[in-house]
């Protein structure tokens, strides 16, 4: 399994990091509405959507609501709303994580997962095209809200593997310890730290570093949720198209939660641009 994990990564990252360097806006937008509707796809599972009348209408509200997002972000002043939108739910989905209880916890049916997921997949694919024409360092920027959620999994995966002890979250995802989570902000402190030195004229050290762990956090959060989904599906990967990282959305679930709460900060930061 970690062999494989590697290996994955090792061919998914200079076509990932490529891809963000070298092709134009539109043509990324095109390529992340592609992959974002596999993960609609994926989605469908956690829905447990019925029959294909439902899943192509799902689908097909994932795609709209692109385009619908597509245009939003065309008039001035529309991308700070809707990123602070998508932040705000995320908290709630954070408080939601807090206080699950499975017994107590209600299930949400159908409906209400198929709109969580237009909510989580839209913004996200936003958020990344956003990100990458945001400015001349667009791309840097977008690479490295992804290089984040890369970090933070990598820093949780090895540091839970090797002095992973206490449980996490047992009721939502086993596997997940506190000493994974420490990994994940150490790897992100070191991250961000390396980043202030690097390119100190961004800004102050210390808050480069805060804005990396919350990142970190937020990744985190993006995580569990879908393990939570995953757990009330009962299945254990969302799929199996990326060896020995399961699906898009088990590659993705941290950076759909990190891109667009990134990017409201980085418009907040600039004047809500």
């Amino acid at each position: 399994m970690l062999f494989q994990r590697i290996l994955t990564a090792l061919v998914l990252l200079p076509l990932v990091i490529s891809g963000v360097l070298y092709l134009s806006t539109p043509v990324l937008a095109f390529l992340f509405g592609g992959i974002l509707l596999l993960g609609a796809a994926e989605w469908m599972k956690f829905a447990m959507l019925e029959g294909a009348g439902e899943k192509a209408l799902f689908l097909v509200s994932v795609l709209l609501g692109m385009v619908g997002a597509y245009l939003l972000l065309q008039v001035p002043g529309s991308a700070y709303w809707l990123f602070l939108a998508s932040s705000f739910m995320w908290l709630l989905i954070t408080l939601a994580i807090v206080r699950y209880q499975p017994e107590r916890s209600p299930v949400p049916g159908r409906f209400t997962k198929s709109l969580l997921g237009i909510l989580v997949l839209v913004p996200a694919w936003a958020a990344l095209i956003s990100l990458h024409g945001y400015s001349e360092d667009g791309p840097l920027l977008l690479l490295f809200a992804m290089s984040l959620t890369w970090v933070a999994d990598s820093g949780a995966y090895f540091a839970g593997r090797q002095w992973g002890r206490v449980k996490l979250a047992p009721l939502i995802s086993p596997g997940k310890t506190r000493e994974g989570v420490y990994g994940a902000l150490a790897g992100v402190t070191l991250w961000g730290g390396l980043l202030a030195w690097l390119r100190p004229e961004i800004g102050v050290p210390y808050l480069i570093v805060l804005f990396c762990l919350l990142a970190c956090v937020i990744s985190l959060v993006g995580d569990l949720f879908e393990s939570m989904l995953k757990r009330q599906a009962g299945i254990k990967d969302s799929g199996n198209i990326l060896p020995g990282h399961g699906g898009v959305l088990d590659r993705l679930d941290s950076l759909t939660a990190v891109a667009p709460v990134f990017m409201f900060g980085l418009l907040l930061l600039g004047g809500g641009r």
